[in-house]
């Protein structure tokens, strides 16, 4: 998955606003214990962050 569709389904689910709140502040496990965006920086591939997203969120399956 490249960031632009990461980004494009965390606009989607979220909202522009809340999706970049969300990035930068809410603290995932599956991430061990990053932020959305310190994982995406680190260099986590896209999809595992997304699938991380999908598993905290209730995220509809066609964005899955």
């Amino acid at each position: 998955m490249r960031l632009t569709e990461f980004w494009r389904r965390m606009n989607e689910h979220f909202g522009e606003t809340y999706a970049d709140s969300f990035a930068r502040d809410y603290v995932l496990a599956a991430l061990d214990g990053r932020t959305v965006n310190e994982a995406l920086a680190a260099g986590e591939p896209a999809k595992d962050v997304w699938r991380a997203v999908c598993a905290v969120q209730d995220v509809p399956p066609h964005l899955r």
